[in-house]
């Protein structure tokens, strides 16, 4: 099993964040937010990966692991948009 450390998790969380934010036509909401954005993105894509059997981010690479959270991310913001009432600009 390959796990990231705490560098690699901030890199993740950074990028995917991110991308998120390009990928969902919004600006970001700065670098910390979008850093918790990417990681918490990374926790939900784990868990819908793992449930998968594709296993969790931190059983890959650090490109899988980004393209993992960030497919969380874009769960997650979809989300917050609808119980915030706001439109999801796909």
């Amino acid at each position: 099993m390959m796990g990231h450390g705490i560098i690699a998790w901030i890199i993740i969380g950074v990028i995917a964040g991110w991308l998120t934010g390009k990928i969902m036509k919004g600006s970001g909401f700065g670098f910390l937010m979008d850093m918790l954005v990417g990681l918490v993105g990374a926790l939900i894509g784990g868990f819908i990966s793992s449930h998968l059997g594709l296993g969790g981010v931190g059983q890959h690479g650090l490109i899988m692991s980004i393209v993992i959270a960030v497919i969380g991310a874009v769960i997650l913001t979809l989300i917050v948009r609808l119980f915030t009432g706001r439109k999801a600009n796909l």
